[in-house]
């Protein structure tokens, strides 16, 4: 089998082989997991909302 892949750790950018063998990917490891994990709990990450454009048309059915 090849090398692995290496991706950077999204929270401390350490390099880490993605690969099925780290339960933490993509994470480094638990620490930085557990990390993130507590930045979406706390709101510090959010995914943005969609609205509507003022007319509602980009958003209408089609059908009706």
């Amino acid at each position: 089998m090849g090398p692995s892949l290496l991706v950077a750790c999204p929270r401390c950018g350490r390099q880490v082989a993605w690969s099925t063998d780290n339960r933490f990917r993509p994470f480094c490891g638990e620490r930085c997991r557990m990390i993130d994990l507590g930045q979406w709990a706390s709101g510090a990450y959010r995914v943005p909302e969609v609205r509507e454009s003022e007319t509602g048309d980009e958003f209408s059915d089609p059908e009706s």
